[in-house]
């Protein structure tokens, strides 16, 4: 059962998720980034697979937590601990390492979580390393592993040429790419998420997508207050391009 919060959300195509990174196991700066989701309006927050970090987001924020890993049983132990929803995926801190994600790899990962958290929302990301045809394939097989959400990324592929508007434009284009194609295949809601700006978010909306999910745009900021001014931008950015669609139940 997706959290009420977020089923609404989703069905008005207006979700925001503001991410605090997978690996991000820092008190501190998971806290700012929940508060300033929290005071800024997003949907919900997603943060690193721990149970401290689950009962500190907890004692901040009534948004519906979700928890990031790439390991079953870290999603299993964070959900004892009280998370809402679980994301495998967020793999973008993998990539600067050479860690690259098969669709064998993430469509068993799949399998695996469904099979130890068989009621819990699961989110899934589709690496942007396969071509955008195997992505389409993957997001089809995750749903029917029992994906309740696929998540589209791309920004760390992106390298854009050009400063202001039309960077921003560039970076995002691998996931806008991904979210038009997946969103045309499946039947669940697609969040885009990596490389998103205020700029973006509506191109996001436009291309199918459900909500989207925001990290560095927000947690690379140095002041609550920054942080909260962001997350606001991006909420009126997506309430500005909102529409309702059917497909949430």
């Amino acid at each position: 059962m997706i959290h009420p919060r977020l089923v609404s959300a989703l069905a008005h195509r207006n979700a925001l998720k503001v991410i605090s990174g997978l690996q991000n196991f820092n008190y501190e700066s998971v806290a700012a980034v929940v508060q300033a989701a929290d005071q800024g309006g997003a949907t919900f927050v997603d943060i690193a697979a721990d149970p401290g970090l689950v009962k500190l987001a907890k004692s901040l924020t009534d948004l519906p937590i979700c928890v990031s890993a790439v390991e079953p049983q870290a999603l299993s132990v964070a959900v004892q601990a009280g998370a809402d929803l679980v994301e495998i995926g967020n793999y973008d801190s993998f990539y600067a390492a050479g860690r690259v994600f098969s669709s064998e790899e993430v469509l068993e990962l799949t399998r695996q979580t469904r099979i130890l958290l068989p009621e819990i929302t699961l989110s899934v990301t589709v690496p942007h390393t396969l071509p955008l045809d195997q992505q389409v394939e993957l997001a089809l097989a995750l749903v029917q592993a029992g994906a309740d959400i696929i998540q589209t990324e791309g920004g760390t592929s992106s390298q854009p040429t050009h400063p202001g508007t039309l960077g921003l434009i560039e970076k995002a284009a691998p996931t806008l790419a991904a979210a038009f194609e997946i969103s045309q295949a499946v039947d669940v809601p697609v969040l885009c998420a990596s490389g998103l700006s205020s700029v973006t978010i509506p191109m996001a909306i436009a291309a199918g997508a459900s909500g989207v999910g925001v990290g560095s745009a927000i947690n690379q900021l140095n002041s609550p207050i920054a942080m909260v001014a962001a997350v606001r931008s991006l909420v009126e950015a997506l309430a500005a391009n909102s529409s309702p669609v059917s497909q949430v139940s």
